[in-house]
């Protein structure tokens, strides 16, 4: 790259599962797979989130099982860890200032993403700016109450994709989320598209960058990539 990207990636601030006893927040893979496919490619990342400082790490994916290199590279690098415990205030940051966003997932983000103004606002302005919007896993949630210029929703008549009916059931949390994120999509007036469950899948429409599931968080950050040069 000839001048250096600036991207911004947007994590969850909300740590509770519903009503149950358990503890959510954002997928380390999905965070940690898009940062360093930006990072290597040269790009300036800032971190925000809707309370600033540091976000909440879904404890399940820190088990042995979900390890992947981008997860173990995280691991030993203190110089992102410090950057992720002072993320910025979502109230603060201006889509002036940025090249593209992105939206790592994990469950928390059906919960503080989904009717927040201040992250409605700043995908909106990015979309008015014609820059691109990015979204993985339940993270497509952020996407779903954004409107475009004209007044209709961005995802109206768009290829997109989330997190799945039947992954939602694969992890036995289909009577916990706030909703299946592939429902709300569909009343929307989304095309959504998906592949076999735990597949790698990401998809572009316009501005529109979505990928399925924690597998599908590098193929979305490349496409960022890919449309930014």
């Amino acid at each position: 790259m000839s001048t250096a990207k600036k991207i911004l990636m947007v994590l969850t601030s909300h740590d509770q599962l519903g009503n149950t006893e358990h503890k959510t927040g954002f997928w380390v893979e999905e965070f940690a797979a898009p940062y360093y496919v930006f990072l290597d490619a040269g790009a300036n990342i800032t971190l925000a989130s809707p309370n600033g400082g540091q976000p909440p790490i879904d404890p399940n994916s820190e088990l042995p099982d979900f390890q992947t290199d981008a997860t173990r590279r995280f691991d030993q690098d203190d110089a992102a860890k410090q950057q992720l415990a002072t993320t910025l205030k979502l109230a603060d940051v201006d889509a002036g200032d940025y090249d593209a966003v992105f939206y790592p997932g994990g469950h928390g983000p059906l919960w503080d993403l989904t009717d927040n103004p201040q992250s409605i606002s700043l995908l909106e302005n990015f979309v008015a700016q014609n820059k691109p919007v990015a979204a993985v896993c339940h993270a497509s949630a952020a996407l779903l109450n954004v409107k475009q210029a004209d007044g209709q929703l961005l995802v109206k008549g768009k290829a997109a994709t989330g997190f799945t009916n039947s992954e939602e059931a694969a992890v036995q949390l289909t009577e916990v989320v706030p909703f299946l994120l592939e429902d709300e999509l569909k009343a929307r007036g989304a095309d959504y598209q998906a592949v076999a469950d735990w597949n790698p899948f990401a998809i572009q429409d316009g501005l529109m960058i979505t990928g399925q599931n924690p597998a599908s968080s590098e193929m979305a950050a490349e496409k960022v990539l890919q449309h930014l040069a």
